[in-house]
């Protein structure tokens, strides 16, 4: 096979899979570690991958990209449903709880309605209408204010400030994207800033990310893989990806 034949058959198989492996590519096309490597500098270069450790995925959003929370809520609902139920079993009635922008804490939200006694932190106006709407009296909501994002995140310097005056017990965090490099990212700057200030006041960090959100890359880190006690993700995740995660973070729980 040429080496044309042979990278635009690489392409097809990340364009299948999602992503591929060197060791698997060699033992396919019965050609060097180096030859493959060489291969995919190459696609990368054009853009047509994009090259991780061991392998390449299939390349993602502009890292600035961010769609917004109803284009986001009809993806994965059956992923971001076993998700939240078991995020749910990780809270205590009588907790402060911190919850973050998305569309899988929003899920969690609806399920969180359960837990008696919750004091709710959020920079999410969509997670707060969710505990407003039920009204339970036992449970109090803290809206952070602040400069609305297209996914409904409350930011900028109210935010974070009303974030920094605070402490709780557990948060759960939602996010873009998470890889190896860059850790778990958002495609929006000022959203950074004010995940990191809910990370910086949780005792307990939960990360809730289904398994599409592998090796997407946005603008700027929230936080690194290890300040996640516990990453809660989907069956999807590859066994691969779940190696490499469980490798990082404190303890991966795959629904």
């Amino acid at each position: 096979m040429l080496a044309p034949q042979r990278r635009q058959e690489i392409v097809n198989l990340v364009d299948e899979h999602g992503s591929v492996r060197v060791a698997d590519l060699v033992g396919r096309f019965g050609v060097s570690d180096m030859t493959i490597r060489r291969d995919l500098e190459t696609l990368a270069e054009q853009s047509l991958v994009v090259k991780v450790h061991g392998g390449a995925t299939r390349p993602g959003p502009p890292s600035a990209e961010e769609p917004g929370f109803e284009a986001k809520l009809t993806v994965g609902q059956a992923e971001k449903e076993a998700i939240a139920a078991h995020a749910v079993s990780l809270v205590r009635p009588g907790a402060t709880i911190a919850i973050s922008a998305g569309t899988t804490t929003w899920t969690l939200a609806h399920q969180l309605i359960g837990v008696p006694q919750l004091t709710v932190v959020t920079n999410s106006m969509r997670v707060a209408d969710v505990f407003h709407d039920k009204g339970r009296p036992d449970q109090t909501v803290v809206l952070t204010g602040g400069i609305r994002t297209p996914s409904d995140a409350l930011v900028g310097p109210i935010a974070v400030a009303a974030v920094k005056s605070l402490n709780v017990d557990l948060l759960m965090l939602g996010v873009h994207g998470m890889s190896l490099h860059a850790g778990f990212t958002t495609p929006n700057l000022m959203e950074a800033e004010t995940d990191r200030a809910l990370v910086a006041a949780a005792r307990r960090r939960i990360v809730l990310a289904d398994h599409t959100k592998w090796e997407v890359v946005g603008i700027s880190t929230i936080a690194d893989l290890s300040d996640a006690d516990v990453l809660v993700t989907d069956s999807g995740l590859s066994e691969d990806a779940q190696e490499d995660l469980a490798a990082h973070v404190g303890s991966l729980v795959v629904v």
